[in-house]
This record gives C-alpha cells, sequence and structure tokens, in this order.
C-alpha cells in the first residue's frame, strides 16, 4: 500500500488554510468559486462561429454541428473522410472548458468513433490535448444518435477548440455535432516585452514574512527569464524563473552556520514551457514548508537551513530583476512573455499595475493585452514530410530553420541538387551535414558536424551555407559551433527541400529517412518559408503533418522513475536507468533487497553484511547493516561512529559537550528497524572520574542522552523511561548506597555507570549531553555500542482465514501510478481471493484461481487485464509460496516463488492512473470466492498491513499462523529438527554434529597430544547419587547396546601418524576402530566375532596425514560395509561368511587415543595408539550422536553453572587432555608432534604397566642369561618404587588414592558429572580419584 503521508506543507500550513481560502479566487483568475462549471458553450453560439477544413455540401456546413440539433444536413461532415479533416468552435472569448460530448450526424451512418482535441487562444498554435502523460485520444460514437460526454481532467482555458477525427463509421463518413461545457473566465493580463519589470513595494522597508502564497499563470515562448524575485541584505531571497524552459524555484530563509550559503534550496520543476500556451504557478510556503504546483502537479519540499521567515528589503519584482539588484543577478534574462492573475499575499497585482498603484515606469509601453508570436511550428511523426520550393539551378544554398526532438536520430533536412544530395541529419544528439556531388567525373564530398546533446527537447537553431569550395554549419548562431570546409565542391541546387522525411527512392539516398519532432522558422534561400500558404495548399506539399502545432512531449516530467532513476526518452516512450539505485523494475520501483535480517535467514543465508530495505519500495533508500544468524535470534546491527571511550573534558551546566551519535544509516531507516522489531537494545556506559551522571536522587540531572524524535531522556543503561537512575540504583548495588549511580559519588577514582537501553520507542541514542567535566581533576569517557535488534514483526504478521466468507478489510489503496503488492500464502484449497479493491469501472485483484495458476488482474481504464503464472506443482500443498505483483505506467508483472515470471507491456497510448475507491478486502472479493489459509507479510506499496491485529477483531480469522516447517524445514540440514515458534521457526541441533541456526556449521576440536574424548553408551551412575539422579542416568540410555548396522561420519586433517581416529568398545572383544597407519594411509578394523583376527580394510593408499582436511562417510548393515572417502566414489565390502554380525554390548567411544579398562586390541594399542591423535576432528557422528559436539558442550555447562549444588546424572561424553572447539578440520593445519619424553602413552622407552589385557612376545634368539639378569633388576626397581609409593601415602594421608588437583565444590556435585567437573579446573588432565586406578 502506498505510504499516504500528508504533505509536509500542507500539515504545517493548517493555521493559514482559511487565509489563502480567502485569496484562492486570485489564484485562478476570475474562476467562479460557488457555482458549477458545467454551462454549455456551444450551442449558443451562431453558425459563423464553426469552421472547418471542407464540407461535403451546404446542409453539412459546421454551423450545423450543434449536439441534438437536426438542421440542414443534421451535422458536419467534410468532403473527404481522411486524417487532414478538422471542425472548429470559437467560443468568442476565453472560457473555462470542463468537459466536451459528441454525437454522430442525425439519423445516418455517419459518425466519428475516436478524436483528438486541440486548443488555443488565437486560433495559431494550437496545443493537443494531454491526459495521463499522452496526447489523448477521445473515444467517440458508436451509432448517430447517443452522446459520448467527457470530463475533462485537465480542464482548460481557450478560445478556439479544434475537434481532429481519427477513426469514424466504417458503414459511412465523419460525421460530427459537438457540445462543450464550461463558464466564462476573466483574468487581468500584462504583456512582458523583456525590459520592463513591475515593482511591488512593501509598506515596511523590511518584511520578515512567515507565510507566503504567490500565484500567476504564464506563457511565453522564450526558454530563459525571471519571473519573480525579491531579496533582503541577510542574505535571504526568493527568485522564480525559467531556465532551459523549465521553472526554476530558489529560495533561502537563512542558516546560523557558513552564513547563509546553507540555506540555498533550489527545485526545478516543468520543462517545454516555451510551448507559448499557459500554465498555472502557485507557490504556498509556511516557515520552511513550501508546496510548488505547475499545472496542478505539486512538489512538496523543506527549505534547508534552521531559519523560517523570509527576510525582504524594499519590493519584490515580477517579470525580471530589480535595477537596484545586487551582481546576483547579472546576466538573468528578463522576462518576455504574457503574465495574468498574479496574485501575492492577497494582492492582486495586475489590476494593482492597471489601476497604476505600482511602478511600472521600466516598461517603454505597457500593454495589458497579450502580444501574440509569429512562429508556425510544424509537427512531424515518423511517416511525415514537409517538401518547400527553392531556387532552382543556383550555385549556393543556404537553409536554416529551429528544431525540437528527444531522438538522438533523424533526417531533418534531405534535397536532390542538380547533380548530387544534400542531406542535414540528427546522429547522436549531434547535426551532420552530407553534400555528395558528382560533376564531370569528379566527385565531390563534404561532412561537417557540429553540436552535441541536441535531442534535450529544446528548441535549437541551424544554418547551413553552401557554396562554391566552401561551406559553413552554425548551430544555435554560436560562433563557437561554426563549422567550415574549404574543400573542392561546386553546387547546382535542385529546387526542391524536404523536411522531416524523405521516402522516395534516388540514387544517394539519405543515411536518415524521417524524423519526429518539431520545426519552425523556416528559411529557404534566406527567405522565410510561407507555410501558412502550405496550410491551404498553394505552396509545396506535405503529408501527416500537423501544421501550427508542436505535439511534443516530456515524458521524463514528472518523472515516473523512482529512487532516483535515471529517466531517459525518446518521442515515443521513456525508459529508467536504475543502476546504482538498489531498485529494479521498468520505473525503479522494487526493491532488490530483502527487508530484514529476518528474510535473509529464511532464505537460507548465514551471518553477514547484508542490503537491507524496511519499506521495499517506499521513500527510504537500501542501507546496510550486520546480520547474526543465531540458532534461534536474528540480531541486526547498525553501528556508529562514536568511538568506544571518547574522551569528554570541559564541560559545565552552563556549557555543556554535545556528542554528536551517527549511525551507517539514516534516523529514518533506522527507525524503521526499532518499529518492526520484536526487540531492541543498545549499551551505553559513563566512565567517570570526579564526573557526577544524574545527579541522583533527587537533582538535576548533568549528562543526558537524546533519542528518536529528538526527546531527552534522563535515565540511563539497565534503568527505564522515567526513572532516573542507573542500572546499580535498579539492582541496589551503587558503590555508594547513597546515590542511584555510581559517578554520582563524584569520587577520585574512577567508576562506571553501564547498562542496555531497551525501550525501542527511544532508541536509537543519537546525541549524549555531558555538563560535569570541568573541575579540576574531572574526567569522564563516554561509550555508546552499537543498535541491536531482533526479530521482524512485519516478517512474521501474518492471518489465518478459517471460513469462506471471511476477510480483512483496510483502507482503499492509494497506487495511482505505480503498486507493488506481495506476501506469503500457503492452503490446501483448490482456489481462493487473495485481495480485491474496486473503483467505479477499475479494479485490482490478486486470485488463486486454480491448484496451479495464480492471476493478477485489474483496470485502469483501458478494459481488463489478466497476467495468470502456472507453476509446475501445486500450490494448495499447504507450503508457503511467495507472489509479487507490480503494476505501474510502463508494465505489469507478476512473479510466483522468484520461479515463476510474467510481464505485460502498458498500452502506448490510455489511462495510467489506477482510481479506487471501496475498500481493500484481504482474503475475499466481495464475499465471494474466500481464500482458505494464511497470508503473511503482506506488503503493499512499502507498507506491511497489520494482519494480525485486525484478525483479532474479525470472525473467522485468526491471528497468526503455524506450520512454518511445511515451507522451511529444508533448510534445517544434517538431520537438524524444524521446531515451530509462533512467528516462525528455529532449528535444533541437538542430535547433530553441526550448530548454527541451520545445522550447518561444523562442530570441531582440536588435539593435542594425549587428548581424548571419550562417550559411554553405559553410563555409570555417580557415586553418591540419590535413587532419583540414578532413574535419570538410566533413562539417558537410549541407544542399542547390541549393533547390527552402524552409520560413522566424521572429518579430520593432521600431519601425524600413526594414529586412532575412532575407536568402539565393548564389554565382549567386539570393537570396530578407524586408525591411520604409519604412512599416513586409513584403515578400518572390525571385530564381530567368528574371526580369528580383525577384519581389516585398507581404506586407500594415499597419505591423509598431510595437512589437509579429508571425510569419511562409512556405514554397516549386516555384512555389507559401505566406505566413502572425500569426494571419491563409495566402495563396499562385505565381512566374511564366518564373522558374526553383531556388534554386541557396545560400551564406549573414543576420539583422539583410546584409554580403555577391558580388553582392547593390542595392535591399536602397540602400533596406533601413541603418541595420539594431534590435528583436527570435526562433525563426528556415530548412529545419530555426536560424541565430540556432546563433550564440548557439556564443558561449557559444567564451566557455566560451578555453583549447582542438586547432583546431576553422569554425561555420556567427557574428554581428558587439552580440547579446544575449532572448525579447523576444514582447514589445513601443520602440528609438530609432541616430545616422546612428555608423551604418557609412548611405549618405546618406559616398562609402565598398563591395564590392558595385552601379551608380550619376545621375540627368538633373545639371550636367557640377559632375560634372567633383566628380571633381577626389575624387581629392584619394583620393590624401591613401591617403597617409595607407601612413603609418599603416609606423607600426605589422603584416604583414597592420591590428589586430584580437583575443582572447588566438585566433591559436592557441582558439576553434572565428575569429568565435567573435572574438566572445569586448572589442570583438566587429572583422573577422578574414584577410579581408584594405578600408574606407575
Amino acid at each position: 500500500m502506498r505510504r499516504h503521508r500528508p504533505a509536509q506543507g500542507l500539515t504545517l500550513l493548517l493555521p493559514v488554510v482559511l487565509w489563502i481560502f480567502c485569496h484562492a479566487s486570485g489564484v485562478h483568475g476570475a474562476l467562479p468559486t460557488t457555482q458549477k462549471c458545467d454551462e454549455a458553450l456551444a450551442s449558443p453560439l451562431p453558425h459563423t462561429a464553426f469552421t472547418s477544413s471542407s464540407v461535403f455540401s451546404s446542409g453539412y456546413a459546421p454551423g450545423y454541428a450543434k449536439l441534438n440539433r437536426r438542421g440542414g444536413a443534421g451535422g458536419w461532415s467534410p468532403l473527404d473522410s481522411d486524417h487532414y479533416q478538422w471542425l472548429q468552435v470559437d467560443l468568442g472569448s476565453r472560457k473555462q472548458v470542463s468537459a466536451i460530448a459528441t454525437q454522430g450526424r442525425y439519423s445516418s451512418s455517419d459518425w466519428t468513433t475516436q478524436y483528438r482535441l486541440l486548443y488555443s487562444d488565437t486560433g495559431r498554435n494550437w496545443k493537443p490535448y494531454h491526459q495521463d502523460g499522452n496526447i489523448w485520444a477521445f473515444s467517440g460514437n458508436s451509432n448517430s444518435e447517443s452522446a459520448v460526454r467527457h470530463e475533462l481532467q485537465q480542464g482548460i482555458v481557450a478560445r478556439f477548440l479544434r475537434l481532429i477525427p481519427l477513426e469514424w463509421s466504417e458503414e459511412g463518413r465523419i460525421g460530427l455535432r459537438i457540445e462543450v461545457y464550461g463558464c466564462s473566465y476573466w483574468a487581468d493580463i500584462i504583456n512582458f516585452d523583456g525590459q520592463g519589470v513591475i515593482s511591488y513595494r512593501f509598506k515596511v522597508k523590511k518584511m520578515k514574512i512567515i507565510k507566503d502564497v504567490i500565484a500567476l499563470r504564464f506563457k511565453t515562448s522564450e526558454s530563459e527569464g525571471v519571473i519573480l524575485h525579491g531579496e533582503g541584505q541577510q542574505g535571504d531571497y526568493i527568485t522564480l524563473e525559467l531556465r532551459k524552459a523549465k521553472l526554476l524555484l530558489q529560495i533561502n530563509l537563512g542558516s546560523n552556520q557558513y552564513g547563509s550559503i546553507l540555506g540555498h534550496t533550489s527545485v526545478t520543476t516543468g520543462s517545454l514551457l516555451d510551448d507559448n500556451h499557459w500554465h498555472s504557478v502557485v507557490i504556498e510556503r509556511y516557515r520552511r514548508n513550501v508546496n510548488f504546483t505547475l499545472d496542478r502537479h505539486t512538489q512538496h519540499f523543506r527549505t534547508n537551513g534552521e531559519f523560517d521567515h523570509l527576510d525582504l528589503d524594499y519590493e519584490l519584482s515580477f517579470g525580471g530583476m530589480p535595477y537596484s539588484g545586487k551582481p546576483v543577478g547579472i546576466g538573468r534574462k528578463n522576462f518576455k512573455g504574457c503574465m495574468e492573475s498574479i496574485n501575492y499575499n492577497g494582492d492582486n497585482i495586475t489590476d494593482l499595475a492597471r489601476r497604476k498603484k505600482l511602478d511600472t515606469s521600466s516598461f517603454r509601453n505597457l500593454s495589458f493585452t497579450c502580444a501574440e508570436t509569429h512562429t508556425f511550428p510544424v509537427f512531424f511523426n515518423a511517416t511525415s514530410f514537409l517538401q518547400l520550393p527553392g531556387r532552382a539551378n543556383h550555385n549556393t544554398v543556404s537553409v536554416g530553420f529551429q528544431f525540437r526532438t528527444w531522438n538522438p536520430h533523424g533526417l531533418l533536412l534531405f534535397s536532390n541538387l542538380d547533380d548530387g544530395t544534400l542531406e542535414i541529419s540528427l546522429e547522436d544528439g549531434k547535426v551532420a551535414v552530407h553534400i555528395n556531388v558528382t560533376k564531370a567525373a569528379k566527385s565531390y564530398r563534404v561532412d561537417l558536424s557540429s553540436g552535441s546533446g541536441l535531442n534535450d527537447g529544446q528548441w535549437h537553431a541551424i544554418r547551413l551555407v553552401a557554396k562554391e569550395n566552401f561551406a559553413m554549419l552554425t548551430i544555435d548562431g554560436e560562433e563557437v559551433s561554426a563549422v567550415r570546409s574549404v574543400s573542392p565542391l561546386s553546387i547546382t541546387t535542385g529546387g526542391t527541400y524536404h523536411l522531416g522525411g524523405y521516402f522516395l527512392q534516388t540514387l544517394f539516398p539519405p543515411t536518415q529517412r524521417s524524423f519526429q519532432g518539431c520545426m519552425q522558422a523556416v528559411l529557404v534561400d534566406d527567405q522565410p518559408a510561407d507555410l501558412h500558404a502550405v496550410e491551404k495548399g498553394t505552396v509545396g506539399a506535405f503529408e501527416n503533418v500537423s501544421l501550427d502545432m508542436c505535439a511534443i512531449i516530456d515524458r521524463c516530467m514528472p518523472n515516473h522513475c523512482e529512487h532516483g532513476g535515471r529517466c531517459k526518452q525518446t518521442w515515443d516512450s521513456f525508459s529508467c536507468t536504475c543502476d546504482g539505485t538498489g531498485y529494479t523494475g521498468a520505473t525503479c520501483h522494487t526493491s532488490i533487497y530483502e527487508p530484514s535480517c529476518e528474510a535473509y535467514k529464511h532464505l537460507g543465508k548465514s551471518s553477514d553484511a547484508y542490503w537491507i530495505d524496511p519499506d521495499g519500495s517506499g521513500p527510504l533508500g537500501p542501507f546496510k547493516v550486520n546480520c547474526n544468524m543465531t540458532e534461534d535470534k536474528v540480531w541486526t546491527t547498525v553501528m556508529n561512529n562514536l568511538p568506544p571511550k571518547t574522551i569528554v573534558t570541559g564541560s559545565s551546566r552552563n556549557r555543556r559537550t554535545v556528542l554528536q551519535v551517527n549511525y551507517s544509516a539514516s534516523m529514518d531507516q533506522v527507525t524503521a528497524i526499532t518499529t518492526s522489531a520484536e526487540y531492541c537494545e543498545q549499551q551505553i556506559a559513563y566512565s567517570c572520574r570526579m564526573s557526577r551522571l544524574l545527579n541522583t536522587p533527587d537533582g538535576t540531572p548533568y549528562t543526558w542522552w537524546v533519542g528518536r524524535g529528538n526527546e531527552k531522556h534522563f535515565y540511563w543503561g539497565g534503568s527505564g523511561p522515567g526513572i532516573q537512575k542507573c542500572a546499580c540504583g535498579i539492582d541496589r548495588n551503587c558503590t555508594d548506597p547513597k546515590y542511584d549511580c555510581n559517578c554520582d559519588a563524584d569520587v577520585k577514582q574512577w567508576r562506571e555507570d553501564s547498562g542496555l537501553l531497551v525501550y525501542q520507542e527511544h532508541l536509537p541514542v543519537s546525541q549524549v549531553v555531558v555538563g560535569d567535566t570541568n573541575r579540576s581533576g574531572s574526567e569522564a569517557k563516554l561509550t555508546v555500542g552499537p543498535l541491536r535488534c531482533q526479530g521482524d514483526n512485519n516478517y512474521w504478521n501474518a492471518a489465518s482465514f478459517t471460513t469462506p466468507s471471511s476477510y480483512l478489510h483496510f483502507a482503499t489503496f492509494q497506487g495511482e501510478t505505480s503498486a507493488d503488492i506481495s506476501f506469503y500464502f500457503k492452503t490446501s484449497a483448490a482456489y481462493g481471493v487473495f485481495l480485491e479493491n474496486l473503483g467505479n469501472t477499475d479494479f485490482i485483484r490478486l486470485e488463486l484461481k486454480s491448484p496451479k495458476v495464480v492471476s493478477f488482474s485489474f483496470d485502469v481504464g483501458n478494459g481488463p487485464v489478466e497476467l495468470i503464472v502456472h507453476s509446475a506443482t501445486s500450490l494448495n500443498d499447504d507450503q508457503w509460496h511467495r507472489v509479487m505483483a507490480e503494476r505501474n505506467v510502463k508494465e505489469a508483472v507478476l512473479q510466483l516463488d522468484q520461479t515463476y515470471r510474467t510481464s505485460r507491456l502498458a498500452p502506448a497510448q490510455g489511462h495510467t492512473r489506477l482510481e479506487l475507491f471501496s475498500q481493500l478486502y484481504v482474503g475475499a472479493a466481495g464475499g465471494q470466492r474466500g481464500f482458505l489459509g494464511c497470508i503473511r507479510a503482506l506488503r503493499m506499496n512499502g507498507i506491511t498491513l497489520d494482519l494480525e491485529e485486525r484478525a483479532k477483531v474479525t470472525p473467522g480469522v485468526k491471528p497468526g499462523c503455524q506450520g512454518h516447517c511445511n515451507s522451511f524445514g529444508m533448510y534445517c540440514r544434517n538431520g537438524g529438527k524444524c521446531v515451530e515458534r509462533y512467528n516462525g521457526y528455529l532449528c535444533d541441533c541437538t542430535a547433530t554434529a553441526y550448530d548454527g541456526p541451520f545445522c550447518t556449521r561444523d562442530v570441531g576440536g582440536f588435539f593435542e597430544a594425549g587428548t581424548l574424548v571419550k562417550y559411554n553408551f553405559l553410563p555409570e551412575a555417580i557415586a553418591g547419587a540419590s535413587k532419583d539422579t540414578k532413574v535419570l542416568t538410566h533413562q539417558l540410555t537410549p541407544h542399542e547396546v547390541n549393533l547390527t548396522k552402524e552409520e560413522v561420519a566424521f572429518s579430520f586433517s593432521t600431519s601425524s601418524a600413526p594414529a586412532v581416529l575412532m575407536y568402539v568398545s565393548s564389554k565382549t572383544q567386539d570393537y570396530l576402530a578407524v586408525v591411520l597407519r604409519q604412512n599416513g594411509s586409513l584403515q578400518v578394523r572390525y571385530n564381530l566375532g567368528g574371526l580369528r583376527e580383525p577384519f581389516t580394510i585398507d581404506v586407500d593408499q594415499r597419505n591423509l596425514a598431510n595437512g589437509q582436511p579429508h571425510s569419511i562417510n562409512m556405514s554397516r548393515h549386516d555384512r555389507r560395509i559401505t566406505i566413502q572417502l572425500d569426494h571419491y566414489p563409495a566402495v563396499s565390502y562385505n565381512l566374511p561368511e564366518a564373522s558374526d554380525t553383531q556388534f554386541n554390548l557396545v560400551k564406549t567411544l573414543f576420539l583422539g587415543k583410546v584409554y580403555e579398562t577391558g580388553h582392547i586390541d593390542p595392535v591399536i594399542i602397540e602400533r596406533y595408539n601413541t603418541p595420539g591423535f594431534i590435528g583436527c576432528l570435526s562433525r563426528v557422528e556415530f548412529n545419530g550422536i555426536a560424541p565430540l559436539k556432546s563433550a564440548l558442550r557439556t564443558a561449557v555447562k559444567s564451566q557455566a553453572t560451578p555453583t549447582e549444588k542438586q547432583p546431576a546424572a553422569a554425561s555420556p561424553a567427557s574428554y581428558q587432555g587439552k580440547l579446544v572447539e575449532s572448525n579447523c578440520g576444514a582447514s589445513p593445519l601443520t602440528i609438530p608432534p609432541m616430545s616422546a619424553a612428555t608423551d604418557p602413552w609412548h611405549l618405546d622407552k618406559t616398562d609402565a604397566v598398563f591395564p590392558f589385557n595385552e601379551e608380550r612376545v619376545i621375540p627368538d634368539g633373545v639371550n636367557r642369561d640377559s632375560a634372567i639378569i633383566g628380571g633381577i633388576i626389575a624387581v629392584v626397581i619394583f620393590t624401591i618404587l613401591c617403597t617409595l609409593v607407601f612413603l609418599i601415602r603416609y606423607m600426605f594421608r589422603h584416604k583414597g588414592t592420591y590428589h586430584t588437583n580437583e575443582a572447588k565444590g566438585s566433591g559436592e556435585s557441582a558439576a553434572e558429572s565428575a569429568d565435567t567437573a573435572i574438566i572445569g579446573t586448572d589442570n583438566p588432565e587429572t583422573i577422578d580419584e574414584s577410579k581408584k586406578e594405578w600408574f606407575i
């Protein structure tokens, strides 16, 4: 829905509305203000007031062309029914015309089905009636009797009207009877000759003006000229002038900074205003708010600077700069043309001038009638030409003319010379002359080019002179534009010149064939062309040319390219360049960015910096924010430019320091975020030393902050509105309890008051005003953090339609020239109307027509238009689908799910405004074909409709909509579960080896030598735990202990081999091991019983200990084992028939190293377990559990809750050694191996006895004496060590086994398990003393 804001200027003009209304009659001349302007103007006129191009016979004379009259043959018919006929009526004087009606010729087959309307004050220089940006073609009659009336949207003032039939009855010929409706019009006119200026002297010398209403009408054929000007000695001024045939208003009310420079405001409107037709201007100003209206098109703007008054001295001048003016007026031309109905703040300037109450001494001859110009414009379309005669067999070509066009290319003039050709063309906006002459077997060619950008719609003059060995081309009479050629040349003229087109065959055809534009002031052989004679048919010839009229249209004014899009035009159409605007579409209407971080998350995007556009096609531009996608929230962060701990000194109550906080977005943009967010916060901190803050408990604050809307706030972070306290005052923990802020104690030590501001209607902080740092020793440091907002209420604003007759209604949709609608829907119904809005005949509707078809239909007055998209799959699948529809003056577009798109170009001629009056219905169309399902995030022209609020009070409609996982669940990857929320969903990654908002971030760890991760499938209860705890522990054992299939997946990177990557033990001798061998190759070992040796699989002979990441996916189902390494194809293996297929009594899973008290494969211990895995493991999964992630999360929980007293169940996951969470498994690492001296698992140089069931095999050929001696030595050493152990135990007297460096409170079950208590200590490698295991 279009953002329907009251104009700023009009909003603040309310105090003077009555005052303006009192003088409204002066704005439009002597228009009637009470009676309706709807009198019949043509019927009372005499026959002589009607003229025509031709008459079929005397009974068909134009005087009989009066509505509902039957005189003569019953109406007017021309001699020939072609496009050169016209019927003209002279209203006797200028009239206000409001409507026109037509009939066919009475009781005949003659009528006109389509016509154009031209109007003029003088019967010359006709102007076509414009509507909706086009030369309007009125629809006429379909029979001879019924009258068809058209109200003129743009009321016109004219004396002469001319109707041009375009189409007529197929059964007969052109036939017309007409009536013109309107009323009388009168206005004082002043003719300005370019010299005279009217001075309106103020009653006092200096005027301080807070409000202005200036109104006038003007017409001119000049493109430059000052219309009014006033100035003051303080630098204030107001100037209205024509510049390049556009109207420029410059106003300056002054500024505090840098004098008046920053107060300058300049606004341009209109174009082609040198067409010698009347244009109406109204300027309304109240303080800094201005409404600037030209021909009913209003621009609202606010002047720069800080002041409200316009300070003028002495006078206001009309028609030019005053002669006593300052040098600012030098170089500006005075206005040359006519003005009427000049009103300034209630004074009728034209009437005062007529009564000689004003100074008009600068006029040579003051005239109160409008002097008409003698130009005769000619209008060409793509099929036109104008043929003019010239001197034949002459040795000089001399031609000149003025032209205006929007097209960069076109044929301006062509002439067949006696022995060659002459062409003047427009090529890429430049004038090019090509002369080709062949004489006496000699060829002469001259090419000249001058000018640039001449297709700007302005009048440009061309002068060409070519004669013997000389040619010169001049543009706009400027000497610098003149180009000459002295090439050999001999010319003999042919005597005929074609302007605007040449379609005959010739030996040297022109490079261009036609021209679209206007020409005037045509000179042939230095003589003005007699175009009146051409019009009468006595001289020359023409085809498809409109004489005495220039029908040029500026299709870029008003500019339909929105959001700063650049408008480019040709004669027939315009186009918008949207590059760099952040918008797309034919008129740069639709934003290319999502409205919020929430929307980006639901497109599957991860945390990053993104451009957002909260109001879509609304006036706010896109801006960049940081989006942080957490598991359950989406945070939007907007940074500011205030450095942390900004030092503030020298401020006092009388002279406070103002710290401006500027953001990476405008205040309006930031406000759009806070308005739609669920929650916002902003950190603010004040570090102080002898610097008071809020002066609590009851004093006037020294420091405050300014938020949204420039409101002062006297509470600090951690407090709330209306509570003049800091966070410590709320929590009652200030360092000095007498105060409510730490800084208010005014001590010499550094203190700080900090906290979060969370009242989002006040955010963001725009200023902080500090007032107590000027005393000796006073100092303060201020920090204002970024604005952080979470959620987007607009994105999840939804309603559920539960009955076919239920609907929501809103205010009428305002989308006259551009409208965009977007929303999400989900339904299980086969059809339903999403929304509808009606007018008299106009309407707009979006509908699900069938399970696979969405329709967008509308009518703007040219007949119904329907766009349809077909989906390949059914849309009633109860999943969210997105619909986007747009309609503008160029095209209509319908898009479904960003996949299916269709568009339709708007007709080149026709209505463009969508005029609606009914309420907007959402969920039904007049009670028919109601929609069943959910509609969410309904946005119309940048405004999100509050469906939820309206649904709360509407029967049959419920606020909100459940079932988001049906559509968004696919974003939860890697086994993450989608969890429904009222305003969205979240991905539960608990049971996966991943983290992040979509379970896509690998959870991994960096293993040092000796680090191991242990996951108990049969965890034991904590010693001393209660019965309830043991029951809970029992419930935490959901995994099957006897397996017939395993699913294993992980990734790793290491530079060390050998190593144990994964080992799964059991209470029997069954096990599974994944190891790196000495050469770095990967081996999988299975022992399920039934085989003498474990079943081994050498997966790959490559060295995988190369520091690069590698991934393994392995599965076993009974005997079939499938292994995939990295991106290589999966390979299948089969267990031998003798092997068992059941993995019995699975006990423990180890990562990085094995430390088991039960049976273990001695080969694993001897070959692979020392020094242990060194490197990274990531995304480890085994049969749906994530042991590495569980161990890491358990450690975090135990550290986060160190003071829990209640006993907790033992966590199945734990680790020993140093384990750092890292995703380094996805990046290469080079880690030096741990030295053997510090490696407890290094077996080469130690006789340590391990509690493993292993056998020492003595090789043959070893000396038995050596063995005996060695045995004796071993016994002696053993005895000494045992004595030392007993001595140590006696000295420390610790009941149990040995010292553990245990965390304080671990004996009281402070952590969730014994393992987590160990992890939380400074020395996590110590072992739980309850195990009573001994090492020597």
